[in-house]
């Protein structure tokens, strides 16, 4: 009988951290399901993402770790998930620690340990971040252009 591990994420700005985790969560059973939050999800979440939803799955189905993907459209759609795709361990990141113990009645549950150091959250701010740096830079800039043509024209 197959083992198939079912999870769930938005995956944006997909990343080494996403790809150490499916290669996790696929190392457990012979298959990995993979529910990708849809941008309406997202939304009703207070969320948004960079990449659509169609983008998003694109990408984590071209993963070699994943044999499948499918829209994730709400919370409680995780038991007909695990039932329609024959999970026998659902598995997130341990910052879900203890948030879908209530699935253990369906199959087992799983929190492993995300990588270190990365996260979309975290890449996102470096990103906003850069983006205001160079702002602040080019606007300098434009401050000293300004003063060298002043000097230039004043006679």
């Amino acid at each position: 009988m197959l083992k198939i591990v079912i999870t769930y994420g938005t995956f944006d700005l997909f990343h080494v951290g996403h790809i150490r985790l499916l290669k996790r969560l696929r190392a457990l059973g012979d298959q990995l399901v993979v529910g990708i939050s849809s941008d309406e999800f997202n939304q009703s979440k207070g969320k948004s993402s960079f990449f659509s939803y169609e983008e998003r799955a694109e990408i984590v189905n071209a993963c070699k770790y994943v044999d499948k993907v499918f829209p994730e459209n709400s919370w409680d759609q995780k038991v007909s998930d695990i039932e329609k795709y024959g999970a026998s361990i659902f598995a997130m990141g341990d910052d879900w620690e203890g948030k879908f113990d209530h699935l253990k009645e369906f199959c087992d549950v799983l929190y492993l340990a995300r990588t270190e150091d990365i996260s979309t959250t975290d890449i996102k701010k470096k990103l906003s971040k850069f983006d205001q740096d160079k702002i602040n830079d080019l606007e300098s800039a434009l401050y000293d252009i300004m003063d060298i043509v002043k000097t230039l024209t004043v006679k």
